[in-house]
C-alpha cells in the first residue's frame, strides 16, 4: 500500500533524526497526498526543513 509505504520512509527518515532534537520535543508529522509521489530524497528534505522552521520557532 501507498500509505504504508510513505508511513515507512517517514519513519526512516525520523529515525536519524530524533537523536539529534532536544530532550523532550514531540514531532507529529501529517503526509498529506503528493507524499505518496515523493522520493525518500524529497521527503526527507522537506523533513529537515520542517525540523529546522519549527526549532527555529520554538526557540523565539
Amino acid at each position: 500500500m501507498v500509505r504504508n509505504r510513505v508511513k515507512r520512509r517517514l519513519r526512516a527518515i525520523m529515525s536519524a533524526r530524533v537523536p539529534g532534537l532536544p530532550e523532550g520535543t514531540a514531532v507529529v508529522i501529517r503526509a498529506l497526498p503528493p507524499a505518496a509521489d515523493a522520493s525518500f530524497t524529497d521527503l526527507a528534505s522537506d523533513v529537515d526543513g520542517a525540523l529546522r522552521h519549527a526549532l527555529a520557532k520554538a526557540a523565539r
